[in-house]
């Protein structure tokens, strides 16, 4: 019915329904677009379910949904199929001076170069962004002559010069603002015969250049970029200059230069969305990263989850207090979050926690996390002997622990789940895997504060003291299964166990810990029905005509033939009706199609959308400068 049960996750986290040679908003492999599928009823030759292996290959080149962080495969419980995937790495090039960059932070910031040498001939291109109104990108001048390229407003780039014929003014007026801090494309030129003008993708501005007079531009002083001659300077950043298609190196020049910094900063307002999970965007001198330090999360955009494989046995412990450190410097610093008021103050008690981990296993009962304290407080999510998932807290003021039992699904069936838990005093938030948020609320008698806090268990709870119960006989033999993304408050254990970070001293592990993703990404595909499953097949009424059962007497053998010979009569009388049909009817007649340029070359109607349409190229202004295949 058109739904993919398999697809690949690019930037910003975005699913992505096409495959290699393929592009966007086509669900289709290479085969689909080029026609030579193994089967031509699909639109990818392992679609064909062969017994054979069928292959689908081919380059993701479109730049704005690299690069690939994951790949999902659904449909893989059925018998005897088998999947085989590999991504190849990503593969750059591009000029290397493209983010060449400067910031002008005053308005009398400016930077100089050797004269313009522009006689007969001037191209100049470069990048900005800005939230000024105005102000000179760029002069050079001579004795009369010159050259100047400048923000003249917020909707208007001038380009002006005199070549000894008087001055001379070509304005681009934009229907947008300019000064939006984003990035804008300025490419002025001008030669004997004409000059001219073009912001972004704006219509070009020419002028003629008349037919008699002066034609040679003679400069004698420096070249200014920013502020000039006590004109207001450009405020923001100017990139990608080029001269005559020289690139001029603007950072080398920025760094020995007062009021000018090299490269850009004010990535993170353009980019600073893909640092995901609560990744934090860094500025830096020539682009952005994302800081993951204080999520569960790793990788260039804080989306690769980390997680490992648990065997039977295995534990890992975080202390939340290790030696040498105060219980009221470490609250304050690890478990609270400091920009939050409400949780700043040194009780050593959190009226609020926020815990979120993903996990898969087969076994129960087990004991999945727990977080002891100094008091009997405890919070502890449990897998029950039926496989349903069991939030437990006890924070003082009832005689037994508030239990959240999730009944409705058995969570111990291989497949990832994660778990996401909010309490802000007495209210408690759960959320399963896609299911809705489900609330609940301590009992009235219950305390709201988490008292001292102590350490945080996984997989298998090794106490000191009195534990509860049930804990105490969940917790033999152990969890065994997958825990990945574990995260309380500002704590991520597993990440501090497996990358080598500040936190790597609270955390002792018994066992080898081996890293794995197997418990990431919970399960999104639901199960496909029996009606659209096209493998499905219900013993209970199949027929197949060879199961091991002989024919019992001739009345079935006799019925099974007459049966046949009706089945051909039918079939050829309908035959003979179409036929006859598409023979009265027949006609001639033309018509007409609107179709893309290009579609009669090309191999098809895909093919010819992939050639045409602009939403599958880049800007060529872009794509002469950077572009990934």
């Amino acid at each position: 019915e058109g739904n993919p049960y398999t697809w690949w996750v690019g930037k910003a986290n975005e699913k992505h329904y096409y495959w290699g040679g393929s592009g966007p908003g086509i669900q289709k492999c290479a085969c689909g677009i080029e026609r030579n599928c193994t089967d031509p009823k699909y639109y990818c030759n392992c679609d064909a379910d062969y017994k054979q292996w069928r292959k689908d290959a081919g380059m993701l080149s479109y730049k704005e949904h690299l690069p690939v962080s994951q790949v999902v495969v659904g449909d893989v419980d059925r018998p005897g199929s088998e999947a085989k995937i590999s991504v190849g790495p990503v593969r750059c090039q591009g000029d290397r001076n493209y983010w060449n960059a400067a910031s002008f932070v005053t308005s009398s910031s400016y930077l100089h170069f050797s004269t313009f040498q522009g006689e007969t001939s001037a191209d100049i291109s470069f990048y900005f962004k800005t939230s000024a109104s105005d102000g000179v990108f760029l002069e050079n001048l001579g004795n009369t002559d010159f050259i100047k390229l400048e923000l003249k407003s917020a909707t208007e780039v001038s380009f002006s010069f005199d070549v000894g014929n008087g001055p001379v003014e070509i304005v681009v007026r934009s229907p947008n603002q300019l000064n939006d801090d984003q990035w804008h494309r300025v490419n002025a030129e001008r030669n004997v015969k004409q000059a001219s003008l073009q912001v972004d993708q704006l219509p070009l501005e020419v002028r003629k250049a008349p037919t008699e007079g002066h034609t040679r531009l003679e400069l004698y002083s420096q070249l200014y970029v920013g502020a000039a001659g006590g004109q207001r300077g450009f405020l923001g950043c100017i990139r990608s200059l080029r001269m005559n298609g020289v690139t001029l190196d603007l950072e080398e020049r920025a760094k020995v230069t007062p009021g000018v910094k090299p490269g850009c900063s004010g990535h993170c307002t353009s980019y600073g969305m893909y640092c995901a999970n609560g990744g934090k965007c860094v500025e830096k001198y020539n682009g952005y990263s994302c800081d993951c330090s204080k999520t569960a999360y790793d990788g260039p955009f804080c989306i690769k989850d980390v997680g490992a494989f648990f065997e039977e046995g295995m534990w890992l412990r975080y202390n939340f207090h290790s030696p040498g450190t105060s219980m009221k410097d470490l609250v304050s610093r690890t478990l609270l979050s400091s920009t939050d008021p409400e949780t700043t103050a040194p009780d050593l008690n959190l009226h609020k926690e926020e815990l979120s981990f993903s996990f898969s296993t087969t076994k129960s009962p087990c004991v999945l996390l727990y977080i002891s304290s100094y008091t009997q407080d405890f919070m502890a999510v449990l897998v029950k002997p039926s496989g349903n998932l069991q939030i437990r807290y006890s924070l003082g003021g009832t005689k037994e622990p508030y239990n959240i039992d999730v009944d409705h699904r058995n969570m111990a069936n291989g497949q990832p789940h994660t778990v996401n838990i909010t309490r802000n005093g007495r209210d408690i938030v759960l959320q399963l895997d896609h299911y809705p948020p489900t609330s609940y609320s301590l009992p009235t008698t219950s305390d709201i504060q988490f008292n001292s806090p102590k350490a945080l268990f996984l997989g298998k709870v090794i106490e000191i003291g009195k534990i509860d119960q049930d804990i105490y006989k969940y917790n033999t033999p152990g969890f065994t299964g997958c825990l990945s993304r574990v995260q309380f408050n500002q704590i991520a254990p597993l990440k501090a166990a497996l990358r080598p970070t500040n936190a790597s001293s609270h955390v002792h592990i018994q066992g080898e810990l081996v890293e794995s993703n197997c418990g990431a990404s919970p399960l999104t595909i639901p199960p496909m029905s029996a009606a659209t499953d096209p493998w499905h097949l219900d013993s209970a009424s199949a027929d197949f005509p060879y199961n091991g059962q002989a024919i019992g007497d001739g009345v079935n053998r006799n019925s099974a033939i007459i049966g046949g010979v009706i089945a051909v009569v039918i079939f050829t009388i309908l035959c003979t009706l179409v036929f006859l049909i598409r023979y009265m009817f027949r006609h001639k007649g033309t018509y007409h199609t609107n179709e893309a340029k290009g579609a009669e070359s090309a191999e098809s109607a895909d093919a010819a959308i992939m050639n045409n349409d602009p939403n599958f190229t880049e800007t060529i202004d872009e794509s002469k400068k950077e572009w990934l295949i």
